[in-house]
């Protein structure tokens, strides 16, 4: 994949982008830990391209995960995506009778849904959580949140990007360590 952009070509990407989008468009907050997000978001369209390569019929095969199916695979990153913006909106917003189940009978359930609708539930929790992450302010990023793997929103990005880089390469399709960020991966490391 070549090598990360630095944060100067990071920053002067984000600036030309804010110029061609106009000011319509909606942004991440300036105190938004853009490294991670870069990171997640390129294992989301990493991941998604892992599992494009997959057959419907693929997707029952196993995963490099003791015991799981690559559709479990695949619904845990579907469900932990809804599941993470769903913590950020309770902090955010307060409580909603609007949540979705994420709990170990919606993996069991999720594991067996139609492969078309398996992979958009991981899309559509992709640009949920994605939408989530940029509509936060700067003072959100710092809230607690709770029910996931992380105690903060800022925490949750990381998290996510290192669940993504992880679920593509256990979808045991071509995926491999070497294409994931190398500062990703000494991040990895610490």
């Amino acid at each position: 994949m070549g090598t990360a952009p630095g944060a100067d070509e990071l920053a002067g990407a984000r600036v030309a982008l804010r110029a061609r989008q106009g000011s319509g468009a909606r942004y991440d907050a300036s105190a938004a830990p853009a490294r991670e997000l870069y990171w997640a978001r390129l294992g989301t369209a990493y991941f998604a391209r892992q599992l494009n390569e997959l057959s419907d019929a693929a997707l029952w095969a196993a995963s490099s995960r003791s015991g799981w199916t690559r559709r479990r695979v695949i619904a845990a990153v579907g469900l932990e995506g809804r599941a993470i913006a769903q913590a950020i909106a309770l902090a955010t917003s307060g409580p909603s009778e609007e949540f979705a189940d994420v709990g170990a009978g919606a993996l069991d359930l999720a594991e067996t849904l139609p492969a078309t609708a398996l992979r958009h539930l991981v899309t559509h929790a992709a640009i949920h959580l994605d939408v989530t992450w940029r509509d936060l302010t700067d003072a959100q990023w710092d809230l607690p949140i709770e029910g996931v793997s992380c105690t903060i929103a800022r925490e949750s990005v990381f998290a996510r990007a290192r669940s993504l880089w992880a679920s593509a390469l256990d979808l045991r399709a071509s995926g491999r360590l070497a294409d994931a960020p190398p500062d990703f991966v000494a991040a990895l490391e610490v």
